[in-house]
């Protein structure tokens, strides 16, 4: 491999991996506007993982827009690949996944082998499922605040963009084979780097399919062959036709070059699976068969999801439209933000820990915290990448005490105990306070989500059915005039539940059901003595006394 195509740029240099990456684009001195390019082939769901070379290009962008340069981020739709099986799980313009059974799967099903740009969208609300699979990438980069701009395969070659580097490999099939051949054991004499489409029944066929090549006409002629795929063969139809270099497609180790060339890309990040793969035969045919310059490339390690890889044949995926449910846009800016040389889970299961880090680089940029040099210059370096505009009025409300809020439908009660709470300063413009209680509605889904111990709704606009006995009903009116006579904190009143159960013989864990049962309509729930503590006084007096 050539010393310029090693994928592993970052090394351990330290500072932000996106400065990193910037300047080894411009040490290559490129035109503008400079192209950043990632890419994706529509074979199911296009989850969170699959955002990484849109996040991390956005970065790299934003680096070089800093420094002055025109820069134009695209993304490819490897939209005319053909459909090889059924996923199991398939997302609707919301985002929202749904089973194969709850869609016109016969759409998907009649058209295996078929390019996704030619297959209906099961959902019928797009032309095809190409078309759906783009717009939901193309729509989870806007609500991530990023503008990248989205290439359809299928229109590279409908429009001749692709014509010529076609025309060329085909010409040179001699050498190209000669090059893949390093890479690729099924690679023989008789291997053509083209994969024509059947006019007949529509499939993407193999590149053995190819019979004849007429490059003064511009067309190749082919016999309808089986296409494997996986561990099952979709069959030909044994059509005998002829196709333009614009009805069908390269195979992906040439396209891939090909996109570079035709595109103009100066830095594109991928998953190690390329790394080790497409990369390198992508570099060597680049430079050895179309003379051409690979770009800048960057490695990433990918993601997982709660300890397991992404998987959208499985269904195991999460949607950024889902996740932006639970989190803010900055905050899953901030998860890409991170050294991508490293794994990372991304556990919907702690989350509040994401937000807490998230918060704190905030806090350190303003210099609310005390923080070490590397931490600050991180800080410093990052969070104005991540947010749209650093104000340092902003609020954040820690993510588990928005969890808490959650617990209430009451706005005004949400806003009272946060303010209560000194999470809400007294002089804080509207603006900032709307942005803080926003996160409430997150961290509420995130409990409801992950049935964590946030998962609880306060029963506040009426009381619930109970029936105590006696001794319970003493000592919850006890408990009442305590509070009403100490204003007590949570840790205090906590205590003294326990200690109002004992003086009563009351079991001490159906005391807190009793609670429970006021508060939550439930028999177990949050802890209790601190919840109270942050409700207004009057209406918890009022529950425990059993009069509102």
């Amino acid at each position: 491999m050539h010393p310029d195509d090693d994928p592993y740029i970052l090394g351990d240099e330290r500072g932000f991996w996106a400065d990193t990456a910037a300047d080894r684009v411009l040490d290559r001195d490129p035109e503008e506007p400079i192209v950043i390019k990632g890419g994706i082939s529509p074979s199911g769901v296009p989850h969170l993982g699959n955002m990484n070379e849109i996040v991390r290009g956005y970065f790299v962008a934003e680096v070089l827009r800093e420094r002055g340069y025109d820069v134009r981020q695209i993304f490819t739709s490897d939209d005319r690949d053909p459909l090889r099986k059924l996923p199991r799980k398939l997302a609707d313009l919301d985002g929202d996944l749904v089973d194969l059974g709850d869609v016109n799967a016969g759409a998907l099903g009649q058209n295996l082998g078929a390019p996704y740009t030619a297959i209906p969208d099961p959902f019928g609300c797009c032309e095809s499922y190409g078309a759906h699979f783009s717009n939901l990438i193309e729509e989870s980069a806007e609500l991530l605040g990023i503008d990248v701009e989205m290439v359809s395969n299928t229109e590279l070659y409908e429009d001749g963009d692709l014509e010529a580097v076609t025309e060329f490999l085909l010409e040179n099939r001699e050498n190209a084979r000669e090059v893949l051949g390093e890479y690729q054991e099924k690679v023989d004499a008789d291997y053509v780097p083209f994969r024509p489409i059947c006019e007949n029944c529509g499939h993407v066929t193999e590149t053995d399919a190819v019979t004849d090549i007429d490059l003064d006409e511009g067309v190749v002629h082919y016999e309808c062959s089986d296409v494997e795929a996986g561990d099952r063969t979709i069959e030909g139809c044994g059509h005998e036709g002829t196709a333009s270099l614009r009805d069908g497609k390269l195979p992906w180790r040439f396209e891939w070059p090909a996109q570079w060339q035709v595109l103009g890309v100066d830095f594109e990040p991928f998953g190690k699976d390329h790394a080790e793969g497409s990369w390198p035969s992508g570099t060597d045919v680049a430079r050895n068969v179309l003379d051409d310059e690979p770009p800048v490339p960057m490695v990433y390690e990918w993601f997982t999801l709660d300890g397991e890889p992404f998987s959208s044949s499985e269904g195991h995926v999460v949607l950024v439209q889902d996740v932006l449910r639970l989190l803010e846009p900055e905050v899953v800016r901030f998860f890409f933000s991170k050294d991508p040389q490293r794994a990372r889970d991304f556990s919907v299961e702690r989350l509040d820990q994401l937000v807490d880090e998230f918060d704190r680089m905030e806090a350190v940029y303003f210099g609310e915290i005390d923080a070490d040099e590397d931490e600050r210059e991180r800080a410093e370096r990052v969070y104005p990448l991540v947010v749209d505009e650093p104000r340092k009025e902003r609020i954040r409300i820690p993510y588990t005490f928005a969890a808490v809020l959650g617990m209430t439908d009451d706005p005004a009660l949400r806003e009272e105990i946060a303010r209560r709470e000194g999470h809400i300063p007294e002089d804080a413009p509207d603006w900032a306070i709307d942005a803080a209680l926003e996160r409430v509605e997150r961290a509420r889904e995130w409990a409801r989500r992950t049935d964590n111990e946030f998962n609880y709704s306060l029963a506040r606009t009426e009381i619930p059915d109970h029936d105590f006995d006696a001794a319970t009903e003493e000592a919850l009116d006890e408990l009442a005039d305590f509070l009403e006579a100490e204003e007590p904190d949570g840790d205090e009143l906590q205590g003294e539940i326990y200690e109002t159960a004992k003086r009563h013989d009351v079991d001490i864990g159906a005391f807190f059901s009793a609670g429970y049962r006021l508060f939550f309509d439930e028999d177990q729930g949050p802890k209790l003595g601190p919840f109270l503590a942050k409700l207004d006084r009057e209406f918890v007096l009022g529950r425990l006394r059993r009069r509102r």
